[in-house]
């Protein structure tokens, strides 16, 4: 089976509450976690938006199971600002940090103020930080004109071992383009067929070896109509596809454009129930399909409940 983790929600969750749900994971049995990095919620609802990077910190000192971060350098993080935080990380917490890298969405790089670039632009400029990143972990000192600029920038306190630097993909395209240069990739749950396609695409140029990782959104509560309405009122606001979420602007327009989603749109995204075994039978599905990696995301705000009755429900299913 894969390793089975628990992912952080920085959009809806306060920081200090989400340090208290790392350690009940691990205490749960889940044996990793990813974390979001966002700067602004989906949503007024959700109503959350901690610094991951600061997070990260105290998690990992708080626990012992490794952790990745979503990252998206190139506008809102100058790459050499993510090799320095990642080395720190990674030297403090030795093979326990992996970085999930994405071209990234307006709502949280427009901050910035400058433009926010079509998509093959986007992703140009990610495989450039990429390269300076991966270069400066290695100890170079690297100068860099292009779509991003570096001037003379080298990493000082550098890890015994570089933290893992995965590609975040939806599409078909994406995750072949990943294999060219990612340590593995992430992708979220879709229907099978879909990440059928997905996998054999990265296998194309990324070979055998190289991790499979995905990201589940699911709803649990006691009753079925209590997940449904859990899933409805936080993460509505997510059902969208490229290229609408990308280039939506702040919470406001998020909730605006969920205006017309209906509850029974929700289980389109989210695995939604009051049965374990139907989150045990979701793990095993993906499991199959040759994913080494399965992150859960319980969609609502109080997450004790979920990862108790995971802990004692699901995880032990799955061992």
């Amino acid at each position: 089976m894969p390793v089975v983790g628990w992912h952080a929600s920085h959009e809806q969750i306060p920081p200090s509450q989400l340090l208290r749900d790392i350690q009940l994971a691990e205490q749960a049995g889940f044996q990793a976690a990813w974390s979001s990095d966002h700067f602004t919620p989906w949503s007024r609802r959700q109503g959350e938006s901690g610094f991951a990077l600061s997070w990260l910190g105290a998690a990992m000192a708080t626990t012992s199971i490794p952790v990745g971060v979503v990252s998206t350098p190139g506008q809102r993080y100058h790459p050499a600002i993510i090799a320095q935080a990642l080395a720190t990380l990674a030297e403090m917490f030795p093979g326990r940090l992996s970085a999930g890298f994405g071209s990234g969405e307006f709502m949280n790089e427009h901050i910035t103020g400058e433009p926010w670039p079509h998509k093959d632009v986007r992703n140009a400029r990610l495989k450039e930080s990429v390269d300076v990143i991966r270069a400066m972990l290695s100890g170079e000192e690297v100068t860099h004109h292009g779509l991003v600029q570096v001037d003379r920038a080298r990493l000082w306190s550098l890890p015994e071992q570089p933290p893992r630097m995965l590609a975040l993909a939806v599409s078909e395209a994406t995750a072949r383009w990943a294999g060219e240069w990612a340590d593995g990739l992430v992708t979220i749950w879709q229907p099978p067929e879909m990440l059928k396609k997905m996998v054999a695409a990265f296998r194309e140029n990324a070979g055998d070896d190289k991790p499979l990782a995905i990201q589940i959104h699911v709803s649990w509560a006691p009753d079925e109509d209590e997940a449904l309405n859990i899933a409805f009122d936080q993460w509505r606001t997510n059902l969208f596809e490229a290229p609408l979420c990308w280039n939506l602007a702040t919470a406001e327009e998020f909730d605006l454009a969920a205006t017309h989603v209906r509850p029974e749109d929700m289980r389109r995204s989210v695995v939604i129930s009051s049965e374990p075994q139907r989150f045990v039978e979701c793990v095993r599905e993906v499991a199959d399909l040759g994913f080494d990696e399965v992150y859960l995301h319980h969609v609502g705000q109080n997450q004790q409940p979920f990862l108790e009755a995971f802990g004692q429900q699901v995880l032990p299913a799955l061992t």
